[in-house]
């Protein structure tokens, strides 16, 4: 099965108390290219999530989104600094003796100063996180995957449809050839009698033009090579898997028959089918730039 480098996956997954969302964006690209927004705290992650989507993507630009959120109070705690509270202690009790005032701090006044008390994050279980991105992760990537199979299968009907007509037009070409060659053969004659009238023709003479000319316009190897590339393109489009490069290459080997059958040309009607077959070799190869 062939994949489209289209495609979009989604997944969300909220749990007591956190939720995390990952969507993961592909395009067209000759390489691939994975470009992560993602929560600073996740960084740590950023190898596992690269390596993970190589699993699914094999080729293409890739942008993946993480939203993270953790709205539990079990993260919360109160710490309380018990010397900072002996230092307070110490210097309220050198003040009231220096000043001679009377030490009036309570338990609440003293929680208000600085440092005293204070309310600290705690870390999410680096492992338990990990184990959440995964599992969304993975649920994303089959959901892209899907999108991408799927385009893939209409990429490879409209391929085998464009196929075909570049068969149709090789065939046509195939059988044209000869026919030109017939036609000047008629041509050469006509024009001779038409110069000699009467006198005797030299048919040596006209059967050496005519081999001529049938050397300059013989397109029988480019034929050979353009129908042994479309047989090649149709079996690696069966094959399926990461075949974008490949068929790349080919698509340029069948451009290449293509022009040289068009630059040999002496027929109309091999020229018009000559340029029909160059246009939907292009489409081809447009089409191609989509497949993994």
């Amino acid at each position: 099965m062939i994949k489209s480098m289209t495609g979009f996956g989604r997944c969300e997954i909220a749990e007591e108390n956190r939720k995390i969302t990952i969507e993961i964006k592909t395009v067209n690209h000759r390489y691939l290219d994975i470009n992560l927004k993602i929560p600073k705290k996740f960084g740590v992650f950023e190898t596992n999530i690269r390596n993970l989507l190589k699993e699914y993507i094999q080729r293409g630009k890739v942008d993946l989104f993480i939203a993270y959120e953790n709205y539990g109070e079990e993260n919360i705690s109160l710490k309380y600094n018990e010397n900072l509270a002996k230092e307070y202690l110490k210097y309220f009790g050198q003040m009231a003796e220096s000043f001679q005032l009377e030490n009036d701090v309570t338990i609440g006044m003293l929680s208000r100063y600085p440092e005293v008390l204070t309310m600290e994050h705690q870390d999410d279980d680096e492992e338990e996180i990990w184990c959440l991105i995964e599992k969304a992760l993975r649920c994303a990537g089959e959901q892209l995957a899907m999108a991408r199979e799927k385009e893939g299968t209409n990429l490879l009907r409209d391929l085998l449809d464009k196929l075909e007509k570049i068969t149709t037009y090789v065939d046509f070409i195939e059988e044209r050839s000869p026919e030109i060659v017939q036609e000047h053969r008629e041509k050469l004659q006509a024009k001779v009698l038409e110069l000699l009238g009467d006198k005797q023709i030299d048919e040596g003479r006209i059967a050496t033009e005519v081999t001529v000319f049938a050397d300059k316009v013989c397109v029988d190897e480019e034929i050979v090579r353009l129908k042994s590339h479309v047989q090649s393109m149709k079996e690696t489009l069966l094959t399926g898997g990461s075949i974008g490069r490949k068929l790349d290459f080919i698509t340029q080997e069948m451009n290449r028959e293509a022009n040289t059958i068009l630059s040999k040309a002496n027929d109309l009607k091999i020229s018009d089918t000559g340029i029909n077959l160059k246009t939907d070799i292009e489409k081809v190869r447009e089409q191609i730039q989509n497949i993994e």
